[in-house]
């Protein structure tokens, strides 16, 4: 069934193998008892992910075991799906049909211009739900589009999930970690998430686990960027960690109030993030190895309850999560491949790993800054304005936001163990990493647009005798900030296809970069890790899960009371 260049366990060995766990001494029995319960939702919640990738996952996952090639069956899963993500999602199973670029969540004949002239002709209310995060848009037997809410759509799986939700809460020892798990059950069988949302924005600091379930990011709808796809992380909370890392929460309006930007793309009524740093134990769906593997995640709840989007007034609440025993493991391989000079190799060999892991975090907080609406017309956001742009703006405008905060927060003293050289050299290593995921991808195709941006304006340097770059430290950070005002002015302008000619411009892999991908690719340095569960050996039993017809038609009569 395998087709390609390149073998499957050629594919498999850019990821490097990587155990991830915690140390569960501290929980309760209690505690302890939810975890399984916790995983089997993770597993469901994975099964979801596939059926929103693509309508012919779940049958293709049938074939491929049945076919019973652990490896091809490892890539599936570690792809959600039959493409390769980080080569621009080729196909390595035979007889697949290019990735859809709405995946599953609008039927696979629609066009943009035929979406667009349905929600047109709809009243406000069914416009809202069309373009909404938690609908998928289907075909009726007379051609007519129409919009599905997810509670309905994967009720078989969202109804077991609410179940075993319900059961956890009663087993967390927090709370207002137990009000968190029961209010996000309701909304999986009544699809309203905003309560939800509150809920988790009100989880004590003192919670040991932090749990994140449902429909949160839009990458995987490429037509639109609307609708959203359900992940899962189950993580223990590095409370020393936590607290080390509470000074950059506070910094985030100072960072706001000195980017280089005109005020009005200012936004001045920030709410500094809880910064949580945290051990995972378990991710699935949209969340796991689905290429890159998550190296932090910045969860906003804002009025619509998303994260990465906006809500009325502007006013942001979110967690930041560094995840830390990953990220000791990813520091980037790629830099001894493409820089060179002495000077940078001093300045890599105290802080590299420190650099690499505080601009991860400064990532996750910079996506609170910057506009989230239009300026000239506060009433539209920056998501429905850019549409498919969106994304990779975003994750350009959380890269290089944070590289220019770094920068200021060393010199107001809040960042003391890293350099500016060190920061600067690593993220030119770093953006290797990051584009090795593909430039279809959005952390890859953002990583690219900043990368040439900084060449072209001299930041970075590339030696064509060598084939090595290097930073220029007199100009780097004045493009740095250039860049940062640029992707700013362009988010808060909204102009979608000032914001395609800057990508079409930048986002791209020029010869150059393709000859230094195929130098680290033939160095044998991993894409990435591919994680291995611990937590899945402590508890290998899956509990057992009440779905009869009858559960599941008391459940219905809930969500319709509800």
């Amino acid at each position: 069934m395998f087709t390609g260049d390149l073998p499957v366990h050629k594919r498999l060995s850019r990821f490097a193998v990587h155990e991830v766990g915690a140390d569960l001494a501290n929980l309760s029995p209690n505690e302890r008892e939810a975890i399984p319960l916790l995983i089997k939702v993770g597993k469901l919640l994975d099964a979801l992910y596939l059926r929103q990738v693509w309508s012919g996952n779940e049958e293709l996952l049938g074939r491929l075991e049945a076919y019973n090639d652990e490896q091809l069956l490892t890539l599936f899963h570690m792809y959600k799906g039959p493409w390769a993500r980080e080569d621009s999602n080729t196909p390595f199973i035979v007889d697949v049909p290019p990735r859809p670029e709405g995946a599953n969540f609008y039927p696979e004949d629609m066009t943009k211009d035929e979406f667009e002239a349905w929600v047109t002709g709809l009243d406000e209310h069914d416009q809202k739900h069309a373009k909404g995060f938690y609908s998928v848009i289907q075909r009726n037997n007379k051609g007519e589009l129409y919009h599905v809410p997810y509670s309905n759509e994967y009720g078989d799986i969202l109804l077991q999930v609410a179940n075993l939700f319900k059961h956890a809460s009663r087993l967390v020892e927090d709370p207002s970690l137990s009000n968190f798990l029961y209010m996000r059950a309701l909304a999986f069988e009544n699809n309203k998430y905003l309560d939800s949302e509150v809920a988790w924005l009100k989880i004590s600091k003192e919670s040991k686990f932090e749990i994140t379930a449902g429909p949160y990011e839009v990458y995987t709808d490429e037509l639109h960027g609307y609708k959203s796809a359900f992940e899962f992380y189950l993580h223990m909370r590095d409370f020393p960690s936590s607290k080390l890392l509470e000074k950059f929460s506070s910094s985030l309006q100072y960072v706001e109030d000195h980017l280089p930007i005109p005020d009005e793309y200012k936004n001045r009524k920030l709410v500094a993030p809880p910064i949580v740093v945290v051990n995972q134990l378990f991710a699935s769906g949209d969340g796991a190895f689905a290429v890159p593997m998550t190296a932090g995640c910045h969860q906003d709840r804002r009025l619509q309850a998303r994260p990465h989007q906006e809500c009325t007034g502007g006013q942001v609440c979110a967690r930041a999560h560094p995840d830390r025993p990953a990220n000791d493991r990813r520091e980037p391989a790629e830099i001894r491949h493409v820089t060179s000079d002495d000077a940078h190799k001093i300045h890599l060999c105290s802080s590299r790993s420190d650099a690499f892991t505080t601009h991860i975090l400064l990532h996750e907080v910079c996506h609170s800054n910057g506009p989230h609406h239009i300026v000239n017309c506060p009433e539209d956001t920056v998501r429905s304005r850019l549409q498919e742009f969106h994304s990779q703006i975003e994750e350009a405008k959380a890269d290089i936001a944070g590289l220019f905060a770094a920068a200021l927060l060393i010199k107001s003293g809040v960042i003391e163990n890293v350099k500016p050289e060190e920061f600067w050299v690593t993220f030119l290593a770093s953006a290797f990493r990051s584009i090795r995921f593909g430039i279809t991808e959005a952390h890859g195709a953002g990583q690219a647009a900043q990368f040439n941006y900084l060449l072209d304006t001299g930041g970075f340097v590339h030696d064509a005798s060598t084939g090595r770059y290097s930073v220029d430290f007199t100009r780097i950070e004045q493009a740095v900030s250039d860049l940062t005002r640029d992707i700013l002015i362009l988010q808060g302008d909204g102009d979608k296809e000032l914001v395609r000619a800057f990508v079409t411009r930048y986002a791209n892999n020029r010869p150059e970069t393709r000859r230094t991908l195929e130098r680290i690719e033939g160095a044998g340095v991993p894409v990435d890790i591919r994680p291995i569960y611990t937590v899945e050996k402590l508890f290998p039993h899956e509990p057992e899960v009440e779905a009869t017809e009858e559960k599941i038609a008391r459940l219905l009569a809930e969500a319709d009371f509800l």
